[in-house]
């Protein structure tokens, strides 16, 4: 080992191999680079891209094949409401298919029992309801002009009730008028290649086979996610199924329960068409505030021309729904939906209309599940906008 002291030469050899140390001063002064949102900017993009085309593609298929996929769709929606029950079978011990075939064969007799229960009770309640709709518009109209209440004579006016009895006249056309052509556009959108009869007959086995291969669909999908996003996309699966399962299953439960006590209570209090009434309220119950308030203007239409002028049974009629309202909003909706759902009743109802219009009665199925992701996917991209640097401006 030498003790000579090296040379300047040498020194400054030395200092080139050596790593530039950046002075306080300048790494104070010194930028923070961002290289992930370089990086991740043509990734976001393609990303962006794919599913802008993805979203494109399935509503043109939706729009093409609608009128054929109602089983489907049904089936889907049977298999996913089904499908808790079939787990806990298969948690007791039975194989997949048993379990299976059991739950779907309940739910296929359980349906076929009540049709033929019902459908005779609601059919005839239904042809003579549309029967006497005149009558009771006309009933309706009389007490209008022939009423001795002084605050609705002075609200009115001396001159008023022949222009209401016009006006209400009008209005009861326009509202027939209204439900014949959506009920046409209904009809016309389940039967353009599919019958009834095939509803029923392909609904259940395409529910049956939806139920026996659930989780290894689900497991297939979940393998085609890519890894660098696995996480994130079984997260947002995970919030959509919470959201939708807590809508559909728990506002399903408040329909009938609702249907069953509006029928019940109508029908005991002595009003007609009470069953078929308190029956389509409960039905329609999961539109906010439709079914209810549908059902009250229905009821004590018919109330006042069954009833009146004994105003205390009409007061019974309406005071039965203002107690199913109290009912569902103090009780049923937070036991039975939660709060978790986050589906807004103004975004579910334009949801409702936008899928009906563009898609029949496959869009109407469509729309609430579509609505709760759609949700779940909109407060993700705002929970992203509010961490990204645009929102924050620390990376600018």
């Amino acid at each position: 080992m030498s003790d000579e002291a090296p040379t300047p030469a040498e020194l400054m050899d030395v200092r080139r191999t050596l790593p530039a140390t950046p002075s306080p001063r300048a790494a104070a002064v010194a930028p923070t680079p961002a290289p992930q949102l370089v990086e991740r900017g043509p990734e976001f993009r393609r990303e962006a891209i794919f599913w802008s085309v993805v979203v494109a593609v399935a509503g043109l298929l939706l729009w093409l094949f609608g009128s054929i996929l109602l089983p489907f769709v049904a089936g889907f929606a049977l298999a996913y409401l089904l499908n808790p029950l079939a787990d806990r079978m298969e948690r007791w011990g039975l194989p997949r298919l048993v379990a299976a075939l059991i739950v779907i064969s309940m739910f296929v007799f359980g349906f076929v029992l009540l049709l033929l229960i019902i459908l005779p009770i609601l059919g005839g309640q239904l042809g003579s309801f549309i029967e006497n709709v005149p009558g009771y518009v006309r009933r309706v109209q009389s007490l209008l002009v022939n009423t001795d209440i002084p605050w609705l004579k002075e609200l009115l006016g001396g001159e008023g009730f022949s222009g209401a009895e016009k006006s209400v006249g009008e209005l009861v056309s326009q509202g027939m008028g209204w439900v014949t052509t959506f009920l046409k556009q209904l009809w016309s959108g389940g039967q353009a290649v599919l019958s009834l009869f095939s509803l029923l007959v392909v609904m259940p086995v395409v529910a049956f086979y939806l139920v026996y291969d659930w989780h290894r669909m689900v497991n297939t999908a979940d393998s085609w996610i890519p890894l660098q996003h696995r996480e994130t996309v079984r997260g947002l699966a995970r919030e959509m199924d919470t959201a939708i399962a807590g809508f559909i299953r728990g506002q399903t439960a408040v329909c009938l329960i609702l249907g069953s006590f509006y029928a019940l209570s109508l029908a005991l209090a002595g009003l007609n068409f009470g069953i078929l009434i308190g029956l389509l309220s409960g039905l329609i119950t999961f539109i906010p505030y439709v079914g209810s308030l549908t059902g009250l203007i229905l009821s004590v239409g018919v109330a006042v021309a069954q009833f009146a002028p004994d105003w205390m049974m009409v007061l019974l009629i309406a005071g039965i729904f203002f107690f199913g309202q109290f009912l569902e909003g103090n009780f049923l909706v937070p036991k039975l939906v939660g709060d978790s759902v986050g589906v807004h009743p103004v975004w579910l109802m334009f949801a409702l209309f936008a899928f009906g219009v563009l898609f029949g009665f496959v869009g109407l199925l469509l729309a609430v599940p579509l609505a709760a992701a759609i949700s779940v996917l909109l407060r993700f991209a705002l929970r992203r906008y509010m961490e990204s640097p645009l929102y924050t401006g620390r990376g600018n």
